[in-house]
């Protein structure tokens, strides 16, 4: 969204809500198109508005930035799984000896909740009845969690959507480094007590 398209929806609000944006300064106004240009930079204009325009039928005072982009997640996302919609996929996917296949066929926040075929397979060989309440209490718990998370993502502004991105790689970069220095560690110390060994049968 460019600082046009800002100006475009903040008139639409000003329209909508005159009392509200009648004090307004230039430099308000200003400031104003400048955040939003910035917070929905990777939405769609003609979206954003009818988000806006949406909430406009339903809200007495002007909506946030929080509620619209809410309102464009509503719009152009595909309705979320119910926790037990998503735990009856699950519950369908334990098995001992399909487990991988099973495991491949759930989809990509399903496979990242249950973590791998191996969970399933555990899950198979469990009591039904801790199945059926500990574990699936769990995991409801676990999957509510984890669309919230995505929703929340989902919301940023891609700035910080970046600034993760990037805090990540070094994080992960790190680690790598720091499971290397450890294997190399161990291994210089085979190296010491093999040559001790070799000297003691010496």
């Amino acid at each position: 969204m460019t600082r046009q398209e800002a100006l475009k929806i903040l008139t639409i609000l000003k329209t909508a809500y005159p009392n509200f944006y009648k004090d307004y300064s230039k430099e308000e106004l200003n400031a104003a198109i400048d955040l939003w240009a910035t917070m929905f930079a990777e939405e769609h204009p003609e979206i954003v508005v009818e988000a806006v325009k949406a909430l406009i039928c339903t809200h007495k005072y002007p909506p946030t930035i929080a509620d619209i982009k809410e309102k464009i997640a509503t719009i152009t996302r595909p309705e979320q799984m119910t926790e037990m919609e998503a735990w009856q996929q699950v519950k369908a996917a334990i098995s001992y000896y399909n487990a991988a296949e099973n495991f491949d066929k759930l989809p990509p926040t399903l496979q990242k909740i249950v973590g791998s075929p191996n969970t399933l397979r555990e899950w198979a060989l469990m009591d039904g009845k801790v199945v059926n309440s500990v574990i699936q209490s769990n995991f409801m718990r676990s999957y509510k969690a984890k669309v919230a998370q995505q929703k929340e993502y989902a919301m940023l502004p891609s700035s910080t959507k970046q600034l993760i991105a990037g805090l990540t790689q070094k994080m992960s970069l790190v680690e790598d480094r720091h499971e290397l220095h450890g294997k190399c560690a161990i291994d210089v110390d085979k190296v010491r007590k093999l040559h001790w060994v070799q000297s003691s049968g010496e």
